[in-house]
């Protein structure tokens, strides 16, 4: 669906990611009450009314939006301190100084960059409230058991978008890069991604989208797709960071392109990405004729209490857990 809503229009109903974060394990337990100064994000809920009928909206009801606002990068200092309107000494110390500053309004350079997600699910407004995240260890069996019917339940409308751009239907402009047609089926194609704000090339943030949907995660991998891995590779620099999410945000294979100083992104996370190099290396050790190193290895990764897994996976490994101290 096209976004024909004015912000002015956005109904604000709360803040999604205030309040406590934590980083919690059986024994260790991380707090803060601010806001992520890394990422610089806020996630607003409410709804958009709007101004005229809309043929998704028949009721006439506001559709469920989430609104993340997030810092952009700093300007340009290429001409000194040009940019800078005022400044405001906050304190010292002998050979330091701290102070606050504002920059000059620009049409060129926005403050913040604005994502818009309507209409919003429930995975969604989980997805985006702060929570806290437990590390799980992710073995083969309980990938089976739990994680991969979960996969397989998915309905195919949580990655129509691919589906679109991959067509060509939609963001056809703004495909950089397509394989050629003797790469299939392991083809691919890169475009930038919503977290670049397209001007800035230290944020410079891209992804690889699969053309086929065979391979949904991590797990699926396996010796066969080594030539794709290395295609996507050669086509990035030796300046670029390229690196997998497990669990991803969305069961369709991609690979995240981004500038190797671009720092401080949540998506990075030790736990979560694992480097498109050391992936590669993995299954090139591997032996062709058994099962992946992917689907027999453990793998552990950070999960929010508000991810569809977290209650089945938590419940199995205090299971497991249980067990083992009543077998020792």
């Amino acid at each position: 669906m096209d976004f024909n809503f004015e912000i002015d229009h956005f109904i604000f109903e709360r803040v999604l990611n205030e309040g406590e974060f934590n980083v919690a394990s059986s024994n260790l337990e991380l707090e803060s009450t601010t806001t992520d100064p890394v990422n610089q994000t806020v996630a607003l809920l409410g709804t958009f009314r709007p101004p005229s009928p809309n043929p998704g909206n028949l009721d006439g009801q506001g559709l469920t939006a989430i609104i993340r606002i997030e810092r952009t990068a700093l300007p340009s200092f290429s001409d000194g301190l040009t940019v800078i309107s005022t400044v405001k000494p906050v304190g010292s110390t002998d050979i330091y100084s701290w102070m606050f500053g504002w920059l000059k309004p620009s049409q060129d350079r926005p403050d913040v960059k604005i994502n818009v997600i309507c209409p919003a699910t429930d995975v969604h407004i989980r997805k985006y409230s702060r929570q806290r995240v437990h590390i799980v260890r992710e073995t083969p069996a309980l990938y089976e058991r739990i994680v991969k019917p979960y996969i397989d339940a998915f309905p195919s409308s949580r990655t129509q978008w691919i589906d679109e751009i991959i067509s060509g239907r939609s963001e056809a402009e703004k495909i950089l890069y397509r394989s050629p047609p003797e790469a299939d089926p392991f083809g691919f194609l890169i475009v930038p991604d919503m977290k670049w704000d397209l001007t800035n090339l230290t944020s410079l943030y891209l992804v690889a989208l699969m053309l086929f949907p065979s391979i949904k995660s991590l797990r699926d991998l396996n010796h066969s797709h080594l030539p794709l891995l290395h295609s996507i590779r050669r086509e990035a620099v030796n300046v670029l960071r390229l690196f997998v999410h497990y669990q991803p945000s969305y069961y369709h294979f991609h690979v995240h392109i981004v500038n190797a100083n671009h720092t401080g992104l949540l998506g990075m996370t030790t736990g979560q990405a694992h480097m498109l190099d050391d992936i590669i290396s993995l299954l090139e050790l591997d032996e062709p004729t058994l099962p992946s190193i992917f689907q027999r290895m453990t793998i552990s990764y950070g999960l929010g209490e508000q991810h569809g897994l977290f209650t089945a996976m938590k419940a199995a490994q205090a299971k497991e857990q249980r067990e083992g101290e009543d077998g020792s």
